[in-house]
């Protein structure tokens, strides 16, 4: 109707597309949203037959400012389209001669993003990539502009549990402040494919992958009554000055003094169980852990550092019972 009711010199501007035209209109430039936020939660619970409660958690810019100069890049690839992907904005740098490769961690990102005349990653066909970067990176030949241009502070008063026989609290008075480094999701577009993990269980090819770097440059917490990984109890510890990084050690390169963590999540079945829920897989985290104060009960001990922690060949199978 609104067609008809123009005059006819307005008519004859529109000019039908054939499929060639529709094709140059199609979204390939993606969506860019630049975010500020501050996020607090009174408290988060979990309730079976007791309950998990995670209380007076706060998420901002350091010193509770807002958590700002946030940008999403969203897209759905083309075929074998290049899209932004980890430190690729350093290796568009380098290539103009912004950054120089006598910095290993540079060379290292220009020869791993560098596509042809473009940077980034390649994706398939109707892949969903997400990349979470700064909307202002500072000085383009400053890596410290660009490695500190997202600051964050996370606070959790307490996390607690509760059940018929009382209360335990496993951490309290969490305290960290540091910066987040290129951050990507990507739903890969796979269809109704599946594959075979080593250990068995079958998972979907139609999977989330998390690729993330970031960096703890201060923290503290008290640590009340909880296990690290299973393995060690540190019921009563209060950490403070903690660090989370990577610059020591044989397993720097490509990070930027950052610590990672990669993950692919989708739906699976055990090779055991037989059950079938969330399959979370190729799990994987590497840094530097620094604690320069490490007390039991009120009384430091001294300082406890990690080189080389990394966690690595980790599969879950997540289901109700």
């Amino acid at each position: 109707m609104l067609a008809l009711s123009l005059p006819t010199t307005a008519m004859a501007e529109f000019q039908p597309l054939d499929d060639g035209a529709l094709s140059g209109v199609t979204g390939q430039a993606g969506v860019t949203i630049e975010l500020e936020t501050k996020i607090n939660i009174d408290h988060l619970a979990w309730t079976d037959e007791g309950t998990l409660r995670v209380n007076d958690m706060r998420l901002s810019g350091h010193n509770d400012t807002v958590l700002d100069n946030l940008k999403l890049t969203v897209d759905i690839a083309g075929t074998g389209e290049v899209l932004e992907h980890g430190f690729s904005e350093i290796a568009r740098r380098a290539d103009a001669g912004l950054l120089s490769t006598s910095n290993t961690d540079v060379a290292d990102a220009l020869a791993k993003y560098s596509m042809g005349s473009e940077f980034g990653k390649q994706f398939n066909s109707g892949d969903l990539v997400i990349h979470l970067g700064a909307t202002d990176y500072g000085d383009p030949t400053s890596l410290t502009d660009y490695l500190q241009a997202v600051d964050f502070e996370l606070e959790v008063g307490s996390i607690t549990t509760t059940g018929s026989e009382g209360s335990a609290t496993l951490f309290s008075d969490v305290l960290l402040q540091g910066y987040v480094g290129p951050t990507d999701l990507v739903i890969r577009n796979e269809g109704s494919s599946s594959k075979t993990l080593s250990n068995g269980n079958v998972v979907s090819g139609a999977e989330l992958q998390l690729d993330t770097h970031f960096e703890v440059t201060d923290g503290s917490l008290n640590w009340d009554a909880a296990d690290v990984i299973l393995l060690f109890n540190f019921a009563a510890v209060g950490i403070e000055g903690l660090q989370i990084h990577n610059r020591r050690g044989d397993d720097t390169l490509g990070h930027f003094g950052m610590a990672s963590a990669t993950a692919k999540l989708s739906r699976g079945t055990g090779s055991v169980s037989g059950k079938e829920g969330l399959s979370i897989h190729e799990v994987e985290f590497r840094a530097d852990i620094d604690m320069p104060v490490f007390k039991v009960g009120q009384v430091s001990i001294g300082s406890v550092q990690f080189t080389d922690f990394a966690i690595t060949d980790t599969t879950m199978m997540v289901y109700g019972h």
